[in-house]
């Protein structure tokens, strides 16, 4: 037996089937966490003593995510209310997966694990692409809509995390699981979840990450359900604008287009590739520097930041956003597939209710913000109705939540040019990068 796990630990894909009892579990031999090392193994050990684990290493779980990801594509186009919803596509193959995963735990028959090596690699790479975003040229030309709307967007983020962390520690729980709750999901949506959920885990918060993606899921339902009525509310109250008499369609907000070279993805992969490399390296600085773990992304996307506006500010060269944009979205895809298809969906019997008293709690701080504040902040008027749709859906899932929703206000009531501007701006530009750094010392301070 002992051979024969060398063998297959050498060679993975050419002993991918062997199968090898290890005292109460048998396990096939991919190199992977055993189960012992999971922090529910003695409930785990005691309730299914002969449980088999299905192991599989790295290349098996790019595999999975990758076929997941398809998955979710041919589900979105089959269930049209996932696309009605802005449910990506990864999330919704990935907790496929996820249940099936669950269904073979509960029922003791078995338990699929895989190494997520190559999940941490996209994570870096993904969240250095959002790095690149941060133009601080971009920022001070962009207005003073921009600027307010990102100084109240950072200020929400507080509000969630507060609220979240308080919740949770009135009905005795880890604060942390309230940071899970709240910007995490909320503003940072199923990306950030997935990154930063093991952050969570390896402070002390055990399964942060499935806390932290199902609060996301419900944030994205959520974020388009509440943007669209709220904003109605505001233009019929206020008397800002009459009801269109015919409704047009407008060209779905997801298609993007733009004439690109080869050699543009060529000098934004090498362009990532730096970055991340010294990323790591700035990240162990910032760790020992400041006495506690920053997630393991931070350094790579400040370098990011860096070399963005040494590269606008010197105009080194013409620099390829488009392209690392696109390469950004392929890493999400892949590194959420694989994320969400390795959620622990059994760790959240213990959390639901106070995970439903934190949700529940962060719905209502995004009603009376927007209402209250965003509204009045942003000028009272129809822009800043559609803006304040905009928020909400940024604010409680992402971007594309946060289009879809206003998207379905100008075709009741006209476009907002101004709002279609500075929505992606804050939601898909700025707000992700001060998000990160907030949770980090968020985390820190709490663990």
């Amino acid at each position: 037996a002992e051979v024969g796990k060398a063998a297959g630990h050498a060679h993975p894909l050419l002993f991918p089937l062997f199968v090898f009892p290890e005292q109460e579990v048998q396990s096939f031999a991919f190199p992977a966490t055993s189960l012992r090392a999971m922090p529910e193994r003695k409930f785990f050990l005691r309730r299914f003593p002969h449980m088999t684990e299905i192991q599989l290493n790295m290349y098996h779980a790019l595999a999975l995510g990758a076929a997941m990801y398809a998955l979710g594509l041919v589900l979105m186009k089959k269930i049209p209310v996932l696309s009605r919803f802005c449910i990506p596509a990864p999330l919704v193959g990935g907790l496929c997966f996820a249940i099936f995963n669950t269904i073979l735990y509960a029922t003791g028959t078995a338990v699929i694990t895989f190494d997520d090596t190559l999940q941490t690699v996209f994570m870096i790479f993904f969240f250095t692409t959002v790095g690149f975003t941060v133009s601080i040229p971009m920022l001070l030309k962009s207005g003073k809509s921009v600027i307010m709307l990102l100084i109240l967007s950072v200020v929400m983020i507080i509000l969630q995390n507060v609220v979240g962390s308080g919740v949770m520690a009135l009905m005795g729980k880890d604060p942390l699981y309230g940071l899970a709750c709240g910007s995490i999901a909320m503003i940072g949506g199923p990306g950030t979840a997935a990154g930063i959920g093991p952050d969570l885990d390896a402070a002390g918060a055990i399964g942060g990450t499935t806390v932290a993606v199902a609060a996301a899921t419900f944030g994205l339902i959520f974020g388009s359900l509440l943007g669209g009525p709220i904003a109605r509310k505001l233009i019929v109250k206020n008397h800002l604008r009459d009801e269109l008499a015919e409704q047009t369609v407008e060209e779905d907000v997801d298609d993007t287009y733009y004439n690109t070279h080869a050699n543009n993805f060529v000098y934004g992969f090498l362009l990532l590739m730096f970055c991340a490399g010294v990323g790591n390296v700035v990240s162990v600085l910032l760790t020992n520097l400041c006495g506690f773990s920053f997630p393991i992304y931070i350094g790579s996307m400040l370098v990011a930041v860096v070399v963005r506006n040494v590269i606008d500010h010197f105009k080194i060269m013409e620099f390829p956003a488009q392209e690392i944009s696109t390469m950004g979205n392929m890493f999400l895809a892949i590194f959420l597939s694989m994320a969400l298809s390795g959620l622990k969906l059994w760790q959240l019997v213990d959390l639901a209710l106070p995970m439903i008293a934190a949700l529940a709690a962060e719905v209502l701080l995004m009603v009376v913000f927007s209402l209250l504040v965003v509204f009045p902040v942003m000028g009272r008027d129809y822009d800043a109705a559609m803006i304040t749709a905009g928020f909400i859906g940024f604010g409680m899932g992402a971007t594309s939540n946060a289009m879809a929703n206003m998207q379905a206000v100008s075709r009741r009531y006209g476009p907002s040019p101004s709002a279609y501007f500075v929505i992606p701006m804050v939601g898909g530009l700025f707000n992700d990068f001060f998000n990160a750094a907030i949770i980090a010392f968020c985390i820190g301070l709490l663990a």
